[in-house]
């Protein structure tokens, strides 16, 4: 009886919104606290996620640094575009595959695997975002964010990955 009591009373205390939010926190501190344990900076992580989508063929790969944009909802936004629908996921499996590779850690959250138009994979402070290219030109991320540094990763170019 104590469980149901405790229950109700927490429901009755919190919002369903509220609840919600606290056990995404608890989920981000479970994710922040395993990479902490591999001591990855974000910043190494968008590098990786560059890396694996290299690995693929992906192009106008880019790479946006939003740790000065107070109302950013990451560190960076790593970009890219293909040329099918087997590209991208082929892309967003490279991504995956490099970054767990590399530091062991998995996405938080994936998005957009059965439209195959634009997958989202968020590593909480790294969002990789894998567009066709219509798409990417129709939400036009870099101008929606031009206040961002932005990093041009060329198809030729090798990567300076350094594990801290």
């Amino acid at each position: 009886m104590q469980g149901l009591y405790t229950f109700c009373e927490l429901f009755y205390t919190f919002t369903v919104t509220e609840i919600l939010t606290k056990i995404k926190k608890a989920e981000l501190a479970v994710i922040e606290k395993r990479r902490k344990n591999r001591e990855v900076s974000s910043e190494t992580l968008s590098r990786l996620i560059a890396k694996g989508m290299l690995e693929k063929k992906a192009t106008e790969v880019i790479i946006l640094d939003l740790r000065n944009i107070q109302t950013a909802v990451a560190d960076f936004f790593v970009i890219c575009s293909g040329n099918s629908d087997t590209q991208i996921d082929a892309i967003s499996q490279s991504i995956e595959e490099e970054v767990y590779k590399a530091v062991e850690a998995a996405p938080w959250q994936k998005e957009g695997k059965l439209n195959r138009e634009w997958i989202l994979i968020d590593y909480v402070d790294v969002v990789a975002h894998v567009f066709r290219k219509d798409r990417r030109l129709y939400y036009d991320l870099e101008g929606l964010w031009g206040d961002a540094g932005v990093t041009r990763v060329e198809d030729d170019a090798i990567l300076p990955i350094e594990m801290e």
